[in-house]
């Protein structure tokens, strides 16, 4: 069912919070409109057996939080390691239901992703939401990478490197901050956002939140990814090898580092 907008308020949004830069900025730039834009709530994936945001690996009490500092609710979507392409379409059906039975006030028409320039993904998203009475959104598509990375910096946007891919980053930019001397260090061709998947990020301050989150890098390991052979979904894309992937931990302040 269609949710019904009086153009005279804020539509509400939902934005799909992966719990990186990216995703931060499209929540931010919304909330720089609010005449236009009512954010009501962030959701993401949380794959249950490690209990942290599925692909960027951020543990769960920083998830929360996040979503205490940016002052909205958090829905989550548990999903299973290693998770199927029809599991995971499934999970997302049954939160569609979730936000369509949400108290009027809670519920949204819109989801925003935060995606920039990768076609395949924005199209995967538009098509799995197509006939489901939610519209997706794109806050941040098209932006040029290299000046919107230098916007965030500027912004006192802080965010720690929680996964890289080691064939296109070198290893141990894994727990760095997402800061200039990162942007200039990273190989030619690599996107300073990292949009091809080439590394992700955990935030930790920026203006969207009322305030930080303490937390600072922790352990890197390297950790074969494990998926169960079904269609590529664009998102979770399905591989006959395991590709290894490295990672680093975010950590309370006030924890020892190893």
């Amino acid at each position: 069912m269609t949710k019904q907008t009086d153009n005279t308020v804020p539509t509400p949004v939902l934005v799909s919070w992966s719990s990186g830069k990216d995703s931060a900025w499209a929540f931010h730039t919304l909330r720089q409109q609010s005449e236009r834009y009512e954010v009501r709530g962030i959701f993401t994936t949380v794959t249950k057996t490690f209990d942290r945001v599925s692909i960027h690996s951020t543990p769960g009490w920083v998830l929360k939080q996040q979503s205490e500092k940016l002052g909205v609710p958090l829905y989550q979507i548990p999903i299973p390691y290693p998770c199927s392409n029809a599991i995971y379409e499934e999970a997302m059906r049954k939160f569609l239901a979730e936000v369509e039975a949400l108290p009027e006030h809670l519920t949204a028409s819109h989801f925003a992703f935060g995606d920039l320039f990768l076609e395949d993904i924005r199209e995967y998203r538009e098509d799995k939401l197509s006939g489901t009475g939610f519209t997706p959104i794109f806050p941040v598509w098209g932006e040029d990478t290299t000046q919107l990375a230098e916007k965030m910096i500027a912004s006192g946007l802080r965010a720690i490197i929680t996964a890289l891919n080691p064939t296109k980053v070198p290893a141990d930019f894994a727990g760095r901050w997402f800061d200039a001397d990162l942007i200039a260090d990273l190989p030619d061709g690599v996107d300073p956002l990292g949009e091809n998947g080439e590394f992700h990020t955990c935030v930790v301050d920026g203006p969207m939140f009322s305030s930080p989150v303490a937390a600072k890098p922790g352990e890197v390991v390297q950790r074969d990814i494990i998926s169960k052979k079904d269609d590529d979904d664009k998102i979770h894309t399905s591989s006959t090898t395991s590709p290894t992937y490295v990672y680093a931990d975010v950590v309370p302040l006030d924890e020892a580092q190893s």
